[in-house]
């Protein structure tokens, strides 16, 4: 890396620290190891070029908001998509089932991407497709992080696919509100008979639920039991994926229920 952008870096990072509070030349130079000349030149470039500006009152020299409006840019600027391939890679070499990526559209749900399981029998989707939101894990997972304003837009009465749909709004709010605590949905066989999943929301760097993915497979392989084994490995790659899209709230999957500091539930 150039040295002078180095440089730059260094003293931004030690301003945007202050919280708006500024800092003497003295004391930057000090905490990056420049002299008081180079440390003089280094923020005169940053002054000019917008990142940096004097304390009018003491002299001092702070950040300005066009640091924190790069980083917007930035945040705003991630496709779950660009950086999903790898997270799904991985939960799909260590449970060996479908992974889809689903995005929110209404009361249904689009797979926007997905691994097929190497398994001779398995769930079957496909990119572009779309799924009743009560019915799937993936969408269940999202529901759980929705305002109440957007639940209460779902019909009181709720299309059944088989005879384990969740028809009743009521009875799927509590289930979105457990899914909330635990951080993780089940499917179990509501959208297509036989077929299950398990699915955690993904969160963007504003903290806003942006997809979910999941896992998904024949609930003769992929049990109850098994689905609650493979949860806390589908939250932990989900918050990965949240954390490469800049969130930081990072929580882990409960399997025996209990609160959680994190606003979401099985």
């Amino acid at each position: 890396m150039d040295k002078t952008l180095l440089k730059g870096l260094l003293v931004l990072e030690i301003l945007s620290d202050m919280e708006g509070e500024s800092r003497t030349i003295d004391d930057v130079a000090a905490r990056i190891g420049l002299t008081r000349s180079n440390t003089h030149r280094t923020l005169q470039t940053l002054i000019h070029a917008g990142y940096v500006e004097r304390d009018a009152q003491n002299g001092g020299y702070r950040s300005t908001m066009k640091m924190f409006a790069l980083g917007v840019r930035q945040l705003a600027g991630m496709d779950v998509r660009k950086v999903a391939p790898a997270h799904m890679a991985a939960l799909a070499k260590e449970t060996g089932e479908t992974i889809h990526l689903s995005v929110l559209e209404g009361v249904e749900v689009i797979y926007i991407d997905k691994i097929d399981s190497i398994q001779p029998i398995r769930a079957y989707s496909m990119i572009g497709g779309r799924a009743p939101a009560h019915a799937v894990a993936t969408g269940k997972a999202l529901l759980s992080v929705q305002p109440d304003p957007i639940l209460d837009t779902l019909p009181k009465k709720l299309a059944r696919f088989t005879p384990a749909t969740i028809v009743d709004r009521s009875v799927l709010r509590t289930e979105l509100a457990r899914a909330a605590r635990l951080g993780y949905a089940v499917n179990r066989g509501e959208w297509r008979e036989g077929v299950g999943g398990v699915a955690a929301p993904i969160f963007d760097g504003f903290d806003r639920p942006v997809a979910a993915l999941g896992i998904s497979g024949p609930l003769d392989r992929l049990s109850i039991a098994r689905m609650k084994e493979l949860a806390p490995a589908v939250v932990r790659v989900a918050d990965a994926l949240s954390t490469s899209l800049g969130h930081t709230k990072v929580t882990q999957a409960k399997t025996h229920g209990g609160p959680r500091s994190s606003p979401r539930e099985h």
